[in-house]
């Protein structure tokens, strides 16, 4: 009989429970959540410490534990080469996207294509996908993860346990907003660290240590005759029970099934581009940063946590194939159906098992609160970036008109939303358990990404690509991509024991060389097309690529007379001089930290009109005023909708409950410059602590790349 949770296990998960909602209901308390930037940014003001803690529980869901720990038990080292993988394109992220996001004054991922392209199909494409993505790759893995581990640590039911999970994890993030996800994201962090640590010392004691795990491994083979005695079914020797022979190897020949070398460095790396430096999911965190600066620690630490996934998760899944083989590996579809109730394989179980199986009374309560933490964190990452995605990239253009009052509560009503759906897909989860939930997840995504990594770089990187070229490159890309995901859905993999009768092109074309000439096809369109039409406005690469961020210019002259259209003289020349003597009353003149002076219009007169004035219901920030008006509430007049002045208590805690203030206000307009300007401050980083970063940089770097190559050799 297998071990259960007992009474001090149950205590400890709820222990957990209490400091979650704790810490979410302490983040409603002290944050803005009434504005745009406020809930969706938390305001711009993390540090780089809870941002890089935020980034790596944002990514180490519970699929993760699931998926990593089963491709470990059922493949060995190969499955650690994404996390090594990721130590380096996190860094890619801080140093070239991030600024370059910043410059630009966007803060999702579909606002950034259309200021950088002009066109609105490209934003809506992308955030179409971006939707469906998140849907059937990562709530629908992680829902299921989650529920398989709990079902297998205290036999809840499985549906009743998603359904609570969820809800938890939305209450917390309707009401919290972005600031609620990244304070209890730092707690889960740390719980999961310190959790699975635990786990690894335990377990790698007691098989020896890691020569114990390299040696055992290659010798952990089911008993075939104990299993057969045990149970009453037939056996063909024909499905796979014994480790592979390149198992202690992490990249391989170009023709294995698992990870083949070319197709992982050509094909899902720029896959892997698409979610570590264009992913709402991901992005959204670090645009929270109070500047670069903290921007790029959060990537360096990140990605210094990332190393943690091969040693607390991979490693202890082979230890698990080693301490219980004759559960972990099937010798046929129906042993596994006996064992964990799917055909594919019991690899999943290998985790859960471990921890129930190796781990006293108590701490096996503390890896269930681990992996509780990991699946709120999927949950709530979706949920939030989902919400962001769909508020400003999708309603906002049906709705131009709409308050931040109104944002606000579209945003929650649509994670509402997603829990429904959630909860409905739930029986589809089921039905689709894989022999490995983790190579599920990056093939469906090699399929629809690189298209979108493809145009994502070549905007960033190439001045010369259109919106023509950049959408008719990422749409044959995607269209190409779909064909292949259907057939891979028509054609499924048939069980060990049948003939493999899929065409040729599915059952030998590894999907990450599908996803390599996805991407690089995707991008020689693009260029030729480009080059083909006419070029892009200087104005949509003036700040949305990597030589934008170089260029540290404030644009005036556009806006110059503009900005002095409510004084009524003349405007100031470039030198601060004009043909009056001294700058209109109400104005002052302000320095940009790069040393450029630039003629903030700060109005400071009492008596200005409350239309020309900061409404002090919201605080912005450059993110959340971007010239596409999808970000921010621009240009109109700051507005009060027609509401009683008496609110009812109902209605106030309702009010507060949400984040909202009792009456709906509009943005004022903001000088572009300003914008412009602040933005720039934000890129300002002091030499000693740039040069630190650097140094930093070079360090993470050399560390992925050493690892890469001793796990490879």
């Amino acid at each position: 009989m297998r071990p259960s949770m007992e009474a001090a296990d149950i205590a400890v998960v709820a222990l957990y429970f209490v400091l979650v909602v704790c810490i979410g209901f302490f983040a409603m308390w002290k944050s803005n959540r009434s504005s745009v930037s406020g809930y969706f940014l938390a305001g711009r003001s993390m540090t780089w410490f809870v941002i890089g803690a935020s980034l790596f529980v944002s990514n180490i869901g519970s699929e993760h534990f699931i998926g990593l720990a089963g491709s470990g038990a059922a493949s060995g080292f190969a499955v650690g080469a994404w996390e090594f993988n990721s130590l380096l394109l996190l860094q890619l992220l801080g140093w070239v996207f991030i600024p370059v996001y910043i410059r630009s004054g966007v803060y999702t991922m579909p606002e950034y294509l259309f200021k950088r392209y002009g066109g609105k199909r490209i934003k809506i494409y992308f955030a179409a996908l971006s939707l469906l993505v998140y849907i059937f790759t990562k709530l629908s893995v992680a829902l299921y993860a989650g529920a398989l581990f709990i079902q297998e640590s205290v036999g809840w039911n499985l549906y009743l346990s998603v359904i609570l999970l969820i809800g938890i994890t939305a209450l917390l993030t309707v009401t919290g907003g972005l600031v609620a996800v990244i304070y209890t994201d730092t707690l889960q962090a740390f719980l999961m660290v310190v959790g699975a640590l635990i786990l690894m010392v335990i377990s790698l004691v007691e098989v020896g240590g890691l020569e114990g795990v390299k040696t055992k491994y290659m010798q952990a083979t089911p008993n075939v005759t104990a299993i057969l005695a045990a149970y009453n079914f037939s056996y063909t020797n024909s499905c796979h029970i014994h480790p592979k022979p390149d198992a202690l190897r992490m990249l391989r020949e170009p023709t294995d099934e698992d990870i083949p070398w070319p197709g992982f460095l050509f094909g899902q790396t720029p896959a892997s581009v698409w979610y570590w430096c264009a992913d709402q999911v991901i992005v959204q965190r670090v645009l929270a940063a109070k500047n670069i600066a903290h921007a790029k620690g959060s990537t360096l630490m990140a990605g210094v946590l990332k190393v943690l996934p091969m040693f607390i998760i991979v490693i202890p899944g082979m230890i698990s194939r080693i301490l219980y083989t004759n559960e972990i590996v099937c010798i046929s579809p129906e042993h596994c159906m006996e064992v964990c109730g799917s055909r594919a394989g019991c690899s999943n179980i290998a985790y859960p098992r471990l921890v129930m199986n190796i781990l006293p009374v108590g701490l096996r309560g503390l890896m269930m609160a681990v992996m509780i933490a990991a699946l709120m964190s999927d949950l709530d990452s979706i949920f939030n970036s989902a919400s962001t995605i769909f508020t400003l990239d999708i309603y906002k253009m049906f709705r131009k008109s709409s308050t931040s009052r109104e944002l606000m509560i579209v945003g929650r009503l649509f994670m509402v939303f997603m829990v429904a759906i959630s909860i409905a897909w739930v029986p589809v989860i089921v039905q689709m358990q894989g022999g490995q939930m983790y190579l599920y997840i990056q093939e469906v995504s090699g399929y629809l990404t690189p298209p979108i990594a493809a145009l994502f770089l070549l905007g960033v990187f190439w001045k010369r690509c259109n919106e023509t070229g950049a959408f008719v490159g990422g749409m044959t890309g995607f269209l190409l991509g779909s064909i292949r995901l259907i057939l891979v859905f028509v054609y499924q993999a048939p069980d060990c024991d049948q003939q493999d009768n899929r065409p040729a092109f599915i059952k030998y074309i590894h999907y990450m060389y599908v996803a390599a000439c996805l991407f690089w096809i995707t991008g020689i369109i693009t260029v030729v097309v480009s080059l083909l039409t006419p070029p892009p406005t200087k104005e949509q690469i003036r700040t949305t690529t990597i030589w934008g961020v170089w260029n540290r210019d404030v644009k005036l002259a556009h806006h110059k007379e503009e900005s002095y259209k409510f004084t009524g003289k003349n405007p100031v020349d470039d030198k601060g001089t004009s043909e009056h003597k001294e700058l209109p009353n109400g104005l002052h003149r302000e320095k940009i930290v790069d040393g450029t002076d630039v003629k903030l219009l700060v109005l400071q007169d009492s008596s200005t009109p409350d239309c020309l004035t900061p409404c002090p219901s919201e605080v912005q920030t450059p993110m959340e005023r971007s010239g596409n008006g999808q970000a921010s509430l621009m240009s109109r007049a700051c507005e009060e909708d027609e509401q009683p002045e008496r609110t009812s208590t109902c209605w106030k805690v309702v009010y507060w409950f949400c984040g909202l203030k009792g009456q709906s206000t509009k943005t004022p307009p903001r000088d572009p410059v300003e914008e412009e300007a602040r933005c720039l401050e934000m890129l300002y980083e002091p030499p000693k602590i740039k040069l630190l970063l650097n140094i930093m940089l070079f360090v993470v770097c050399s560390l992925g790349v050493f690892l890469f190559v001793c796990f490879s050799l």
